[in-house]
């Protein structure tokens, strides 16, 4: 806020809101109950509604905080779940009244036909305000951390429509409010299109980190070996040296060994799972060296295991590398898991047969080159992932300085009338 300060100025005159959490807002600026401003969930598509009625529906999977309404699903209505009932109107802001913590909150633009949203959110219909800077204060955190706080649940927290509109907003006339939205306009615009350069720089990154991976354990280090066919479509020339073995002749995957029943425990022993994310419940054990990978949901990342005994829980298969360099192969599988992809069944969790990897063509190159090729790709990704963290930091700071500019706004605290020509 120190930067936004430096940078905007704030009002001449400020009085107290009257309301805690809100602090201080500009001396003609109004607080008033939201529903005193808008109304709530004024339209819903009754039960008598026509079977071939054509609806584009949003659940709250389909908004997001910043980039708003991203898709939606076509479906008749006697296709549609029962939720897909509230209708919306272009210049609404549609606010999820479940799950409240995941802040999908959106403003209504640019209206498809019949677009219908779920009874999951409340639908905010501005009356004193304008849509533009309803849409952003709605979306603060100062007004979101309210919606919040007020939901009830743990796993599933949900606030009731009616106590929404209930809570306070802090607004100015309306010319001012349109120059605050239209100043919000152009410089979330400006931040979000910095952040989606800075997006393609990390996709763009990861690419590179992709081919030298492929590249290396292909290929090799020497750009003057002489080549040989391979054999195998997909893979075409490797280093005339090196060999082309079934996957199961170099690694083998295999389920962890099983711990014995009585100490299977939760404790505070970190253990990994097929998301790579580490929890506290261990069913079987890993040998070091060895990889370790998810034999479902979560296929194609692998886990050096550089600890004997390492804990596991039973969704991961422990790979055991018969005697081959631990992180050359962990490079190689790496590089291998999208053909694993290929096999994996089409269920709603999809898994791999190991019997199905094994039988994967792998190139083998010398245990001295698998060495220095793992030391390299040690090097090079670590760069590559260190800038690549580096631009995400960037993207975050950027997401910081986009939320901070619209709560500092729509709550007065810095003055944006002269920067969007009006004052």
């Amino acid at each position: 806020m120190s930067s936004l300060a430096e940078k905007y100025k704030p009002y001449r005159a400020y009085k107290p809101s009257g309301v805690d959490w809100l602090g201080e807002i500009p001396a003609h600026w109004e607080v008033q109950r939201l529903k005193y401003l808008a109304t709530v969930n004024d339209e819903a598509l009754p039960e008598t509604t026509a079977p071939d009625l054509e609806m584009t529906y949003v659940d709250i999977g389909n908004v997001d905080s910043i980039a708003g309404i991203t898709g939606g699903e076509d479906l008749l209505f006697e296709d549609a779940p029962s939720r897909a009932r509230r209708i919306v109107r272009q210049g609404d802001v549609i606010i999820s009244t479940v799950r409240t913590y995941l802040k999908a909150i959106a403003r209504v633009e640019q209206m498809d036909a019949n677009l219908i949203v779920s009874t999951g959110f409340a639908v905010i219909r501005p009356r004193e305000l304008d849509s533009g800077f309803a849409a952003y204060a709605l979306s603060s955190p100062y007004f979101v951390d309210r919606v919040v706080a007020h939901s009830v649940g743990v796993s599933y927290p949900a606030i009731n429509a009616s106590e929404l509109a209930c809570l306070n907003i802090a607004f100015p006339p309306l010319p001012e409010q349109q120059a605050i939205a239209a100043f919000l306009d152009r410089e979330t615009a400006r931040i979000d299109a910095l952040a989606a350069k800075k997006e393609r720089l990390i996709e763009l990154l990861q690419e590179k980190r992709t081919a030298l991976i492929t590249r290396a354990v292909t290929r090799g280090l020497d750009p003057d070996a002489p080549m040989k066919d391979s054999g195998v479509e997909w893979l075409g020339e490797i280093p005339a040296h090196w060999e082309i073995k079934p996957l199961g002749r170099i690694v083998t995957f295999q389920r962890g060994h099983d711990l014995p029943s009585d100490i299977r425990e939760v404790g505070d022993v970190p253990v990994i799972s097929s998301s790579g994310a580490f929890t506290n419940h261990s069913d079987a054990i890993a040998k070091a060296p060895g990889i370790v990978t998810g034999r479902y949901g979560t296929i194609g990342n692998f886990y050096l295991v550089d600890e004997d005994y390492w804990p596991l829980n039973t969704t991961l298969y422990s790979i055991s590398l018969h005697g081959n360099e631990p992180r050359f192969l962990q490079f190689l599988l790496t590089h291998l898991s999208p053909l694993f992809l290929m096999y994996a069944s089409k269920s709603a969790v999809p898994g791999v047969d190991r019997n199905d990897v094994h039988a994967v063509h792998a190139v083998v190159p010398p245990m001295v080159e698998q060495c220095n090729i793992a030391a390299f790709l040690g090097k090079e990704t670590a760069r590559l992932d260190s800038l690549i963290a580096k631009v995400h930091e960037a993207i975050e700071r950027l997401r910081e300085l986009r939320t901070a500019l619209i709560t500092a706004a729509v709550t007065g605290r810095i003055d944006v009338r002269e920067e969007a020509g009006c004052k």
